[in-house]
């Protein structure tokens, strides 16, 4: 089978050293990919001077993937907090943690839904209209079922509702905690209300017409 026409595409989500939100994509990746600080790393962080030159390994499962670490790093590799011991499976939305660096993986279902949304028998949250703004803005990359999307900057969401960044981040703020989600990491918020908000029927395809 070709890789494009695998059951399940996968890829990886993490900031850079200027807060820019980067994605690598496991579609075309060689069955072992190599995070770390050296040049003959597949996923370069250079800039984090707490990951070694190769600091962990993702391997292909079948239609999945594994991470492993095997004494590759001085710091040690976490996945959702845990310090990585021998090798382990991810799913969607684990968050691999090397030096500073925080990396969500993400998986795409056979179906082609752009991100895992839980079934969520509860009432839409209540919401302010600008606040309704903001998260559909939020969530516009998402619109169409489009691949490897991740949620818009806060320059994005400014830009498209002509306010400041400063008033996106105090909406955002408010809608954490709306759907209560202040706890989780911070790399790992937006993606989470953009799930839950389409989850619990705030969104719908027809607020991106």
């Amino acid at each position: 089978m070709a890789r494009g026409a695998r059951g399940v595409s996968a890829f990886l989500v993490y900031s850079d050293d200027n807060a820019y939100q980067r994605t690598y994509s496991l579609d075309d990746a060689a069955d072992r990919v190599r995070i770390g600080r050296g040049t003959d790393a597949d996923v370069r962080l250079a800039w984090d001077r707490e990951v070694s030159r190769v600091h962990a390994e993702l391997q292909r499962l079948g239609e999945g993937w594994a991470l492993s670490d095997d004494g590759l790093s001085a710091n040690g590799t976490y996945v959702n907090g845990e310090r990585l011991r021998g090798r382990r499976r991810l799913a969607s939305g684990d968050e691999i943690r090397v030096g500073k660096t925080g990396i969500v993986f993400r998986a795409l279902s056979a179906a082609g839904s752009s991100t895992f949304v839980p079934t969520v028998d509860v009432r839409p949250v209540e919401l302010s209209r600008m606040q309704r703004r903001v998260l559909i803005a939020l969530a516009r990359p998402f619109a169409g079922g489009a691949a490897h999307a991740v949620p818009a900057t806060n320059q994005q969401i400014a830009e498209e509702l002509f306010i400041s960044v400063d008033a996106v981040k105090t909406h955002l703020r408010v809608l954490f905690g709306k759907f209560e989600i202040t706890g989780l990491p911070q790399n790992q918020k937006r993606a989470r209300l953009v799930e839950l908000a389409m989850a619990r029927r705030n969104l719908s395809e027809a607020d991106f017409v």
